[in-house]
């Protein structure tokens, strides 16, 4: 047996204090402050470390018809032609959630695990003058990233916040939708990640999100590995559990609008592993 993961979680105190750069005061956007054992740390460094060497080559991945991006296999031609290389190159999701967001001009919406923005910078035009969308992502280098490609295309409407998503650096009943894509599915604390969605949502706001959830408990192995939690798959979970700690923090209308097989693989315990696209409201 796998030894259990320990950890404490201190909830902060949100309010006004919280800024563009995605500090809410008094230490409390560093998650990693938080947790006081078990390996967390471990596996949350390890995915800065991938995903910010994934912003470093991201413009040269961008251009490589052979790189396994999620811009190629889930987005539109018309979507790609949209957005830079650095954005399509840093796209690693396990779906298109803008698909089914039925978006309205003047919305504020909330991308959890942003990374180069792709899904933000599509969303600029859909909110217009009057709307806004944010980005928030735990990389520094993802957030750099996002930022200039938000610059190269002149988006006023877009901003990019480092912060957790477990712990959201956003006001209460502030955004009318949140998004995520191929994320929740990396972290330990999914039932944190939702209910920090449904404390930032508006009442009558929903969430539009891809991730990856399994048919059964995969084999220790595969839970207990760095890199397949680095990938989303180690992390993610049986799709019954999934889905009761979406109810479990107050939503409702739950609904898997879209399946897809998971990520390819020859590991007989691939065929287990799912790719969920879901909607609720709150």
């Amino acid at each position: 047996m796998a030894e259990a993961r320990k950890f404490v979680f201190v909830s902060p105190d949100y309010g006004s204090s919280i800024t563009e750069n995605g500090c809410c005061g008094s230490g409390c956007c560093d998650f990693e402050a938080v947790v006081l054992s078990g390996n967390a740390k471990d596996l949350t460094n390890a995915v800065k470390q991938r995903y910010g060497a994934l912003a470093e080559r991201a413009g040269k991945r961008g251009l490589e018809a052979s790189e396994n991006k999620a811009s190629d296999k889930f987005y539109s031609d018309s979507q790609c032609s949209i957005i830079p290389d650095e954005a399509a190159g840093a796209s690693t999701g396990s779906g298109n959630p803008l698909a089914y967001a039925d978006v309205v001009a003047g919305e504020t919406i909330l991308d959890l695990g942003s990374g180069g923005g792709i899904d933000c910078l599509l969303l600029s035009s859909s909110v217009g003058d009057s709307g806004r969308v944010i980005g928030v992502d735990m990389t520094p280098r993802m957030v750099s990233l996002a930022r200039d490609n938000a610059r190269k295309l002149e988006l006023a409407n877009v901003v990019f916040k480092r912060g957790h998503i477990e712990q959201i650096p956003q006001d209460e009943t502030s955004v009318d939708l949140v998004i995520s894509n191929g994320v929740i599915s990396q972290s330990e604390w999914k039932h944190m990640v939702f209910s920090e969605m449904f404390r930032v949502l508006k009442p009558g706001g929903r969430f539009v999100i891809s991730d990856l959830v399994t048919d059964e408990l995969l084999p220790d192995s595969i839970r207990d590995s760095t890199g397949q939690w680095v990938e989303g798959v180690g992390g993610a979970a049986v799709r019954s559990a999934y889905l009761r700690m979406i109810e479990s923090a107050g939503f409702v209308d739950v609904e898997i609008v879209d399946e897809r097989p998971g990520p390819n693989g020859t590991e007989e315990w691939r065929h287990l592993v799912k790719s969920l696209t879901i909607k609720a409201s709150k």
